[in-house]
């Protein structure tokens, strides 16, 4: 049995349609409908229902599907545990929308660079979600924020950084008293269903203000080019760039101490792959050590 068909199968339960795996996988639709075909054949069941352009797992499939996944994951891990005299294999990391935007891209720039054989698969995720796919073995490792409970005896975490509140506003209230600004100014408020944004709400609590709230998300950047367009100010981590292209806005600190929202890497101790994790880690230190504005 090929692993090519079975990872093609998986990527059209995930992907939804052969269109989208087939753009993914780099072949052509038809070419994934032969191997899904042939599949098939081989397993004796079928495995995709199609409708029109869409596709869904049939029972038979979904009985499968976690199987395949393990079994994909354990043919990319012989690789790792092969070359184990030298750097290669596949990583799989989560991260963060903060992280992935920021920190993430240069970090990856300078281990590919050092280590070409290394190939990483990334996914994007919430902090919460990502945790629990790197303790039950799904990743490796996720660039994420501090969680808010401890963590299990599996696995290990390192800080990364720390991002201080600050209150972002239009360029033209540079200078302006933060704690005034809140009170006054309609808030663009961090979503509080999220780690960051619970620290937020925890500081206007502890300052006693009560804001004009007008809008709540969860997308800095949004928020950014929203403080930027006159909708309202916001109180958001100081997090890493890039920020949008354009805006005119500035950061004014806080003027009392405040609970910063901390990104760091975690990962699980158990993973064949932990040469590359710490790879990984090694490089977030250095560029985490060079200076930015």
């Amino acid at each position: 049995m090929e692993t090519q068909f079975l990872n093609t199968f998986v990527t059209v339960v995930d992907r939804g349609s052969m269109a989208a795996a087939a753009r993914l996988l780099h072949i052509t639709p038809a070419a994934v409908a032969q191997q899904i075909r042939t599949l098939e054949r081989e397993l004796g069941a079928p495995l995709i229902a199609r409708a029109g352009r869409t596709v869904s797992v049939t029972e038979e499939g979904a009985r499968i599907l976690q199987r395949a996944r393990d079994l994909l994951r354990g043919v990319a891990d012989l690789r790792s545990v092969a070359n184990e005299s030298g750097m290669a294999g596949e990583l799989r990391l989560g991260a963060c929308p903060t992280a992935l935007g920021g920190l993430v891209p240069d970090i990856l720039a300078r281990m590919v660079a050092k280590f070409p054989e290394i190939n990483v698969f990334i996914k994007p995720g919430y902090s919460a979600d990502l945790y629990g796919a790197v303790e039950s073995g799904d990743l490796d490792a996720a660039m994420v924020l501090q969680a808010p409970f401890s963590l299990p005896k599996t696995c290990d975490w390192q800080l990364l950084r720390e991002e201080p509140l600050v209150v972002l506003a239009p360029a033209r209230m540079a200078g302006a008293d933060p704690h005034q600004l809140l009170r006054e100014e309609p808030l663009i408020r961090y979503d509080r269903h999220e780690w960051g944004g619970r620290q937020a709400d925890e500081y206007l609590r502890k300052a006693g203000i009560v804001p004009r709230e007008r809008f709540e998300l969860n997308a800095l950047n949004a928020i950014a080019v929203m403080v930027d367009h006159g909708l309202g100010v916001s109180l958001v981590p100081d997090w890493a760039k890039p920020w949008p292209e354009g805006i005119s806005v500035v950061r004014i600190p806080l003027p009392e101490p405040s609970e910063p929202r901390r990104i760091g890497m975690v990962w699980s101790r158990a993973s064949v792959r932990l040469r590359q994790v710490n790879v990984l880690l090694d490089e977030a230190r250095t560029a985490l050590l060079q200076p930015t504005d």
